[in-house]
């Protein structure tokens, strides 16, 4: 590949969630990328995650897919996380007041279909072994499954490739933390008697469990027994399974024919960065947390959402100064709390000391008589109750997640799905100037005198109350940057600071 080709490419390494949409947005902004995965080429169907929250939909609905997705699984409108503490999503102010309850294996068919259809080229069985980066790119060595080491070269890397992610670690970064949950057993099952809900989910003593269904007739399990916390490679039967189910259910439900049986543990972890240079973390390979609230794909594929806009502005020579510093700087704070929100349910759940028990009661009861703190877990648990900073004295808007509105011609998240910023103005304003082509312009369905600026991943970039059009046209060139020269690629890139 030669040096003015190489400028304009970015490498994705790891075909989850995370790495599919990111490559996919890629791909059809027209930036060429290369998907680089590890294992051979197959989704599996035995995988962790298995709800989608409001948020993500959002996010999906803005690439056309979630109402496809939809149809792959049963919603839930009622999220228990203890015995006393249920939250309402039929309240959530979305497009999707539910929880959809569906295998990630479903997300991951839908995302990879994208990609391909987007042009991502695949590279399967194929190992990163190491990473070097210079003021203008990044050589990746990849060793393929003959065993032989190639190195790619692209303007950027961004490392998607899980907790255990090769990229991290040849970048020198850490990945701190520790382990709250030593011993987590999975399974998927079929039951010979149908459970009344589609994710059912109690504790009682030292047991913990839930079962959620596939749609199917397979349903996945989790449990917990606190004493018998064993190493990750412990064998596991159903045996223990149907125990486990027993004592935190009260039944297992007749399981029976488990396909899929495995041990895992549960670790809070959070490099420090996200971006060294010109290679970027994503996902599980920039944080791992606790499966209390179901918050880890979802987490990672909003990174994604985040990230793929602005590699992209900046490889076509359109990025305002500063833009792929923001992903840190949004994405980072996100994360750790993440981190935090689900790493105290589950220290809640496992409550032994009466202090802590009687902590629980107290939290499960304030949060069904205070609006605004359930308001507030509602929206760090679905996402999207997530805002990113913004300039002092700046609109009140700037900065928060844009609700689907009612447009002249249709809704917000259809007029995103061209990737492009979404300008929505009252209808005095006649023209989008010289972005034209980076921006689509649309019209309130009612009467609302507010101008906004919606980011390409759903974020309010700028808003403003009955402005001219001349602060429209410099609002739009200050977040959009300047129109690019035919034949220009971005180098601009803060210089690495770890080889």
């Amino acid at each position: 590949m030669n040096g003015t080709a190489t400028h304009r490419t970015v490498i994705v390494v790891g075909s989850g969630p995370t790495g599919l949409l990111l490559a996919g947005d890629l791909a059809a902004a027209g930036v060429p990328v290369s998907l680089v995965e590890k294992r051979p080429r197959r989704i599996s169907n035995l995988s962790r995650a298995f709800g989608v929250h409001a948020r993500t939909l959002e996010q999906l609905d803005a690439r056309g897919l979630a109402d496809e997705l939809l149809t792959t699984g049963d919603t839930i409108t009622g999220l228990r996380l203890f015995r006393r503490l249920s939250l309402d999503l039929s309240t959530l102010p979305s497009r999707f007041p539910f929880l959809l309850i569906t295998p990630q294996y479903e997300v991951e068919r839908l995302l990879e279909r994208r990609a391909r259809e987007a042009g991502v080229e695949f590279a399967y069985e194929s190992e990163v072994v190491g990473v070097r980066q210079d003021g203008e790119g990044v050589d990746l060595d990849v060793r393929g499954a003959d065993g032989t080491v190639v190195t790619r070269r692209a303007a950027y890397v961004v490392g998607a490739d899980g907790h255990r992610s090769a990229v991290r670690e040849a970048i020198g970064l850490d990945f701190p933390g520790v382990s709250v949950i030593k011993s987590l057993i999975l399974a998927d099952v079929r039951l010979a008697e149908e459970p009344e809900d589609v994710l059912t989910v109690d504790g009682r003593g030292d047991t913990f469990a839930m079962i959620a269904s596939f749609g199917d007739g397979w349903y996945r399990v989790m449990g917990w027994n606190r004493r018998n916390e064993v190493p990750d490679d412990t064998p596991l039967d159903l045996a223990e399974v149907k125990e486990i189910t027993c004592r935190a259910l009260g039944t297992d439900y007749g399981m029976h024919d488990a396909r899929w049986l495995s041990r895992f543990h549960s670790d809070e972890r959070q490099a420090p960065h996200y971006r060294v240079g010109r290679v970027f973390l994503a996902g599980d390979a920039a944080h791992i947390h606790s499966p209390a609230g179901g918050q880890g794909m979802n987490t990672g594929l909003q990174d994604a959402a985040n990230l793929s806009w602005k590699l992209a502005a900046t490889i076509q020579g359109r990025a305002p100064e500063g833009l792929l510093d923001s992903y840190e700087a949004e994405r980072h704070p996100v994360g750790r709390a993440v981190l935090r929100s689900s790493g105290g349910l589950v220290r809640l759940a496992r409550a032994r000391n009466p202090l802590l028990r009687a902590a629980r009661t107290l939290v499960s009861a304030f949060v069904d008589m205070a609006p605004p703190v359930r308001r507030k877990a509602l929206g760090q648990i679905t996402g999207i109750g997530y805002a990113y900073p913004a300039p002092r004295g700046a609109h009140h808007l700037t900065g928060t997640r844009a609700p689907d509105v009612a447009l002249r011609d249709g809704r917000l998240y259809e007029a995103l799905r061209g990737g492009r910023f979404v300008l929505i103005t009252p209808g005095t304003y006649q023209g989008p100037g010289v972005h034209g082509r980076r921006l689509t312009v649309e019209r309130w369905a009612g009467d609302r005198r507010t101008t906004v600026l919606v980011r390409p991943d759903g974020y309010v970039a700028w808003a403003a109350e009955g402005v001219e059009a001349a602060e429209i046209e410099a609002a739009v060139a200050q977040h959009l940057g300047r129109v690019p020269v035919p034949g220009r690629s971005e180098r601009r890139s803060r210089p690495p600071t770890r080889t």
